[in-house]
């Protein structure tokens, strides 16, 4: 399924295969000999997606570009099922496991492994060749990869990255966080109400 949203239509090369249950919205380039199998969803909710040339995008993974972060995947990169990349730049020849998550303002650098169920955290840089072991955490300035039995390092990087201000410019210690939240988020979401289908 194809959706214009907020005036731009998805461009998929003639050699692409998507998938009749994929949802493709918006501002989505797909590239040649890419391939989108049942159930991904790739959109775009005021920023640009790139897919450059041989992607694969599993089963139920989510691709998603924010205003402040758009996504681009480079050639050759697998998305393994139930992934997701959200406001991020994924390099040339990465693998994306299953279960990953990949948030807004990350670089996953070139033939990188983020291993089933990793996370690459909010505005943290993989350099390339790296690999986040399964179920593992990659965050931080400096970068940090750690086990997920280390909560409190995790947190203390996490905190600095400010995911609540960074993503939805909201100060974390806003009494009624998760009402202006969901209500501001709620509101950007609803514009999709004047989507028009186009395949």
């Amino acid at each position: 399924m194809r959706f214009e949203h907020l005036g731009a239509a998805p461009r998929i090369h003639p050699d692409a295969v998507v998938a009749s249950t994929a949802v493709i919205s918006g501002d989505v380039e797909i590239g040649a000999d890419c391939q989108i199998l049942h159930g991904a969803v790739i959109t775009s909710e005021g920023g640009p997606v790139t897919l450059g040339s041989s992607v694969i995008v599993m089963e139920n993974a989510l691709v998603r570009a924010t205003s402040t972060n758009p996504v681009h995947i480079a050639d050759h990169v697998l998305v393994g099922p139930m992934a997701s990349v959200s406001g991020a730049t994924i390099e040339e020849e990465v693998f994306l496991a299953t279960g990953t998550r990949v948030f807004n303002g990350a670089r996953v650098g070139a033939r990188s492994e983020v291993r089933i169920n990793a996370v690459v955290h909010l505005r943290t840089t993989l350099p390339r060749d790296s690999v986040v072991p399964i179920g593992w955490v990659a965050v931080g300035d400096p970068l940090q990869i750690l086990s997920p039995d280390r909560q409190e390092e995790i947190w203390a990087a996490q905190r600095e990255l400010d995911f609540p201000g960074y993503v939805f410019g909201l100060d974390r210690e806003t009494p009624d966080l998760l009402v202006q939240l969901t209500e501001r988020y709620g509101r950007s979401l609803a514009r999709h109400a004047d989507d028009r289908r186009v395949d």
